[in-house]
């Protein structure tokens, strides 16, 4: 673990290298010619009411929110609806399947009860 004294700021000037007598270190400091340039206003803006703005956002997020369950939900109902179509179909096979398998049996009937 390091030791959290290594870190201090009389430490972290030791890896600084030393600063030679011609240059001088920048300061972070603003320069009077910045401090004495003409400011320009802003332009003036419509203030937004925090109730106007509110209501606008709850309305636009309503509607997104909204718009967004509806296809999800109609997409669900697509598929679901398509998944019930296919398993109708698939009874529908089997019943017919069945259908076809008891009037071959009730034919055989009729024909060993004849034979007798």
């Amino acid at each position: 673990m390091m030791n959290p004294r290594t870190f201090s700021p009389l430490r972290r000037t030791s890896f600084l290298p030393a600063v030679s007598p011609h240059i001088q270190p920048r300061l972070f400091s603003t320069s009077t010619v910045f401090l004495n340039s003409p400011t320009v206003a802003l332009p003036a803006q419509k203030p937004v009411g925090a109730f106007r703005g509110g209501l606008i956002g709850f309305l636009f997020g309503s509607v997104v929110a909204g718009a967004s369950v509806y296809y999800y939900i109609l997409r669900e109902y697509r598929v679901s609806n398509e998944m019930l179509t296919d398993d109708i179909y698939a009874l529908q096979a089997a019943s017919q399947r069945l259908n076809t398998y008891i009037t071959e049996l009730e034919a055989r009937l009729d024909e060993l009860q004849k034979k007798k």
